[in-house]
């Protein structure tokens, strides 16, 4: 079953939605976490006070409720300011969501919209196919433009077995050390340098590794390569210029057919997109500068509050108070027995807060890192026009079962979007088209009625970027996968999404989120 563009990036969206709600509802429990220790701690506090009352004099009893007090009082005090950055924090939070939200929404019309005129364009298209098929110079170009691709691909399958060859039998030369050794001196070159001793000893290892006869197998196995991606070079860009010119002659009988200002409505609906998504980058930055401060204040990290906690700690930990509670515990009355019985209570919930909030403190880490890894897939998501309603995907498991295990930390965001680069179709809606609908700078036209590359097979790996073995065309920068690289990740992980201020470290790892993930 295959996967709409605009519905496959409103299920990453979807998925956005679940880990920020995940993130709110963690940091709300380390905020409650912490505002309960809090409390305990008081709670001790009180109890120690009543335990000295019973059992110390009352100059001694006067003293020591005085230290209580003092570290008591500015204890609480914080924790009342603490709850007001925190409640701030959060309904920055909240108002950031509902701003992206509100952009989400307006994309999602506005990619309506571009279906809309996409549809009128390619009814317009459907009109001219009978007749602009039929025309002599339009099928000679076509023709042209076709046979141009196809030696564009020869050249780069033929470059791509030399460069594997170079890899394979290369492989005993590259491990053998004095074969090596002598290559990176340049041994039997004009370009090699020694004094008469090396040369002496430097012949003498030639002739153990038969450099002689080696040398220029090797240096064979290394040019071809050269030659051969460069002549490919070549041919890719004489069919690029073809499919270019075939692209003006579709774009004048479309402009001719009253098509132009259909084509000027989809180019201002994708600059509004564009501007969108803009938005949306600069929106999510912000959200995850503010997401950072929230777990700070929700985890308790404020510096105040925790020297104010700190001190409370310390205070009930004096030397005097912990005597204070052993001679209780020695000494057993039935009040004592109460009140000892209390203490030990709230240290027993103190540390089981303490342990619950250090799982949710690397829960909550681990979150953060997986909403950027997904922040980086929708961004080439959109990048390469994915989400365009023509592009259409083979593997709907990418929003089921691979998304969950992208999630989980089973698979890598490299190879979670090599899997949606790979099962990427661009839906054809005309049998003629050429060049009108290669893609521009890597991502998918929207202003002709014909989509990625007409009929033609371009090549998928040329010049570093795509590494699909499909064989099909894919948005890497420039036309088919990799013309030019175009910073889109392509099997090694890369992600171009530009990011502002500091947003920590990616981490590949096994989690588990619950929350339905």
């Amino acid at each position: 079953m295959s996967l709409r563009g605009p519905e496959a990036l409103a299920s990453l969206d979807e998925a956005m939605r679940d880990i920020r709600r995940e993130e709110d509802e963690i940091s709300k429990r380390l905020a409650r976490s912490a505002e309960r220790v809090g409390k305990i701690r008081e709670n001790e506090a009180e109890l120690f006070r009543q335990l000295a009352q019973l059992r110390l004099d009352p100059s001694i009893q006067s003293e020591l409720d005085g230290r209580i007090s003092a570290a008591e009082a500015k204890a609480r005090d914080m924790l009342k300011a603490h709850a007001q950055d925190l409640s701030r924090a959060e309904q920055a939070a909240a108002d950031i969501d509902a701003a992206l939200a509100k952009l989400t929404g307006e994309r999602a019309a506005a990619l309506k919209e571009l279906e809309g005129h996409q549809a009128e364009l390619k009814a317009l298209g459907d009109r001219l196919t009978a007749t602009i098929a039929q025309e002599p110079a339009f099928a000679a170009k076509r023709q042209a433009a076709q046979e141009l691709a196809d030696i564009a691909n020869q050249s780069m399958r033929k470059t791509e077995r030399a460069e594997t060859d170079r890899e394979d039998k290369g492989k005993p030369y590259r491990d053998d050390p004095l074969f090596m050794y002598l290559w990176e001196a340049g041994y039997g070159t004009a370009n090699y340098r020694a004094n008469n001793l090396i040369r002496y000893f430097d012949g003498l290892v030639a002739g153990i590794v038969g450099f002689a006869k080696a040398r220029p197998n090797f240096a064979m196995l290394n040019e071809i390569p050269l030659r051969l991606r460069e002549h490919a070079e070549r041919q890719i860009e004489s069919a690029k210029a073809a499919a270019a010119e075939l692209e003006a002659m579709e774009t004048a009988a479309i402009d001719a057919a009253g098509g132009k200002p259909i084509r000027a409505a989809l180019a201002s609906v994708q600059e509004r997109i564009d501007a969108i998504d803009a938005q949306i980058v600069a929106t999510e930055d912000q959200r995850d500068q503010t997401t950072q401060t929230l777990g700070v204040l929700a985890e308790g990290n404020n510096p105040a509050f925790e020297s104010a906690l700190a001190e409370l700690a310390n205070a009930l930990a004096r030397e005097d108070i912990q005597t204070l509670l052993a001679e209780a515990r020695r000494t057993r009355t039935g009040q004592d027995d109460t009140i000892v019985a209390q203490i030990d209570d709230a240290r027993a919930r103190a540390k089981d807060e303490e342990d619950e909030t250090r799982d949710q403190k690397e829960r909550l880490k681990t979150l953060a890192a997986r909403r950027r890894e997904l922040e980086d897939i929708q961004w080439e998501f959109k990048k390469q026009r994915f989400d365009d309603p023509r592009s259409s995907f083979r593997e709907d498991r990418l929003v089921g079962d691979l998304l969950n295990d992208f999630l989980r930390g089973g698979i890598s965001a490299a190879s979670y979007w090599d899997q949606w680069r790979r099962s990427q179709n661009w839906n054809s809606s005309s049998e003629w088209g050429g060049g009108a609908g290669l893609p521009n700078n890597g991502r998918q036209r929207a202003s002709t009625p014909w989509p990625q590359g007409g009929g033609f097979q371009w090549p998928d790996n040329s010049f570093g970027g795509g590494n699909s073995s499909s064989g099909k065309s894919k948005g890497g920068g420039g036309f088919g996968g990799g013309w030019g690289g175009g910073g889109s990740s392509s099997g090694g992980g890369g992600f171009s999404r530009p990011r502002t201020g500091s947003v920590g470290t990616r981490k590949h790892g096994g989690f588990t989120t619950g929350g339905g993930f």
